[in-house]
């Protein structure tokens, strides 16, 4: 299992990051030969994710981008937000069919629904086995130990969830950590200054669920900055 990222430290750290990038990098991945990465990207999308939605778009774009280059990738995009409601879609190998449907969405007051991300994520892997699990959410109002039950149950079959937390609210922080450690994944801060080093963390897991760690250490490589941190940790 991963370990978690010091609670001292932030995604707008460079020990931070590269603690991060360390860990996806340290994750084992399971491919079938020839065949596309299948990521899901969840997000949440209650009112208080509104900035960070806005984004969302622009940011699975580049991942898919990036994945495209290294060699294929599923993506999924799925989000919660409101009375209950939950919406995943269809898996494609087009990001602009991912894109339109998300910038018709705006984010609507409601409690988080966490535990449904993980049983759709399960769901799907039992029919085809998911490579990793992206989340981005600032909160949580759930049962922890049903959620961290959940993680466990994703541990087992082999789906890191890389969980990325905007704030630092010490209830979510606690259970984040402890969904990305159950199931194998790692954990991470950003906030709104940090949009970059989203953008390139987000990247780096696309490149690890289309290539596994040599694509993960290729893309870190050429792309600099805080991914470069990784290339000299597998150094």
């Amino acid at each position: 299992m991963a370990k978690d990222i010091d609670k001292r430290k932030t995604a707008s750290t460079p020990d931070a990051v590269a603690d991060f990038l360390k860990q996806v990098a340290a994750t084992p991945v399971r491919k079938t030969d020839g065949r596309n990465g299948r990521l899901i990207f969840a997000i949440d999308a209650t009112a208080s994710r509104q900035p960070t939605w806005d984004h969302a778009a622009h940011l699975q774009r580049e991942m898919f981008e990036e994945a495209a280059a290294i060699g294929g990738l599923d993506l999924q995009i799925a989000y919660f937000r409101g009375f209950g409601e939950f919406r995943a879609t269809r898996w494609t190998t087009d990001s602009r069919a991912l894109a339109r449907p998300m910038s018709k969405v705006s984010c609507l007051g409601g409690h988080t629904q966490i535990g449904k991300v993980l049983k759709h994520t399960l769901k799907q892997t039992k029919e085809d086995p998911v490579n990793a699990l992206v989340y981005i959410g600032d909160c949580m109002e759930e049962d922890t130990d049903k959620l961290c039950h959940l993680a466990g149950q994703l541990g087992l079959v082999g789906v890191p969830a890389f969980v990325f937390q905007e704030g630092h609210d010490p209830v979510a922080e606690t259970c984040f950590r402890q969904i990305a450690k159950l199931s194998g994944g790692a954990f991470c801060h950003f906030d709104g200054a940090s949009a970059a080093t989203l953008r390139n963390l987000l990247r780096a897991v696309a490149a690890y669920a289309a290539g596994g760690r040599k694509a993960l250490a290729d893309y870190s490589r050429k792309s600099g900055g805080e991914a470069l941190l990784l290339l000299e940790q597998i150094r």
